[in-house]
């Protein structure tokens, strides 16, 4: 398995920006992907960002524009900048990995331990 540690979430104003960093550690060479989703009290989690390690990336629609993901692959790194954050990206944040399992594309995800980022209004 994967093991993730988040860093990098915190109180900001609206139109503020943050940085949100996790570093994986353990079997990262199953890595076939990292990304970021987020959790709003009361709402399900959701993708908030992806890069394949092809590096292609996947953004949710709300945040296009605003966030970006980057990836070192040789640090086994993502990064989420966050910037002109709104009152409704207010969330818990989380890292996941997705792993290849087998030669047949089995997968399975890993998660960090999950960062708040509060904006205020």
């Amino acid at each position: 398995q994967v093991q993730l540690v988040e860093s990098g979430g915190g109180l900001v104003q609206a139109g503020g920006s943050l940085r949100l960093s996790c570093a994986a550690s353990g079997r990262t060479y199953n890595i076939n992907a990292m990304g970021w989703y987020r959790q709003a009290p009361g709402k399900q989690r959701e993708l908030v960002a992806v890069m394949k390690n092809s590096g292609a990336t996947n953004y949710a629609d709300s945040v296009k524009g605003r966030f970006t993901i980057s990836r070192d692959n040789a640090e086994n790194t993502v990064h989420l900048q966050m910037n002109s954050l709104k009152p409704e990206d207010t969330a818990v944040y989380y890292c996941n990995a997705n792993l290849i399992l087998n030669v047949e594309g089995a997968t399975v995800d890993s998660w960090g331990q999950g960062t708040q980022v509060t904006v205020s209004s």
